[in-house]
């Protein structure tokens, strides 16, 4: 129970706070740049984990959820308590910003004239779940399936493996317990700003999918998922939990022996 409610909350306040900074940004044009959002994501992660570290484990993400079972740093047993809370805090917080933001959402519609279902509701869509490519980049012409699932793929891969080394206590280098929150957190951010302009940057299941199903039966429906191919499921669900797997198995396999000491006590604890 304690698991299941440190995670439901830390993926809550997660999702709430990252996602609500890209609604304030499309509806009222308050923020001007990824590199804004970007650390407003990484904030919400930091404030998600110092709230809820010392109940759960802080996961807050399906994918690392998973590589921390693959990596044998948790028992599969308690997967499925920590899914559930995760995908159930996600759609909880889609519910509370579209409760806060409905009537600002709206009367942007019908300011530009966008039938709410349309392929034009996208505009709005992207508050909640996510889409490739990115609605707000007009820079990108294009970006294929694969390309899309090699960026969401490759970015949870890199944050896996930096929330690893990061609380590797046979990593000499790693931060203390108490800023250990805080550098994920600039992880995620620096992480943003890469992939952000190719697919919004998800690189969490739960934070993809609970708002978006939200939106789809709030009046978005089909313009709630990204394509006609599943895009929504290998993109945004299945290629984050891959770059997850395969973190886990190269720092376990490859980075974790060349830390360990001689000394069996040496542990991972996270």
């Amino acid at each position: 129970m304690k698991d299941f409610i440190g995670e439901l909350m830390g993926t809550f306040v997660l999702v709430f706070m990252g996602c609500s900074c890209v609604a304030v940004t499309v509806l009222f044009g308050e923020y001007s740049s990824i590199f804004q959002i970007g650390l407003v994501w990484g904030l919400a992660v930091t404030l998600a984990i110092f709230l809820t570290r010392n109940i759960c484990c802080a996961h807050f993400n399906p994918a690392v959820s998973v590589a921390m079972v693959v990596a044998r740093r948790m028992e599969v047993r308690r997967l499925p308590v920590y899914l559930t809370a995760q995908f159930l805090g996600a759609m909880l917080a889609g519910l509370v910003i579209y409760g806060l933001f409905s009537a600002s959402i709206a009367h942007y519609e019908a300011v530009r004239g966008i039938v709410r279902g349309t392929a034009a509701s996208v505009d709005t869509a992207r508050m909640f779940g996510e889409f490739y490519p990115n609605p707000g980049d007009s820079s990108i012409a294009t970006v294929s399936l694969p390309l899309a699932m090699c960026a969401e793929g490759f970015g949870t891969f890199l944050l896996v493996l930096f929330v690893f080394a990061l609380t590797e206590d046979c990593n000499v280098g790693h931060p203390s317990s108490d800023l250990q929150p805080m550098f994920i957190g600039l992880t995620v951010s620096s992480i943003i700003f890469f992939v952000a302009p190719f697919t919004q940057a998800g690189l969490n299941p739960a934070r993809d999918l609970g708002p978006r199903i939200v939106t789809y039966f709030a009046g978005w429906g089909d313009a709630a998922l990204p394509d006609t191919v599943g895009g929504w499921f290998w993109v945004y669900v299945l290629a984050p939990i891959i770059g997850a797997t395969l973190a886990a198995l190269f720092f376990k396999f490859v980075l974790e022996p060349i830390n360990v000491k001689k000394n069996h006590d040496c542990q991972c604890k996270y």
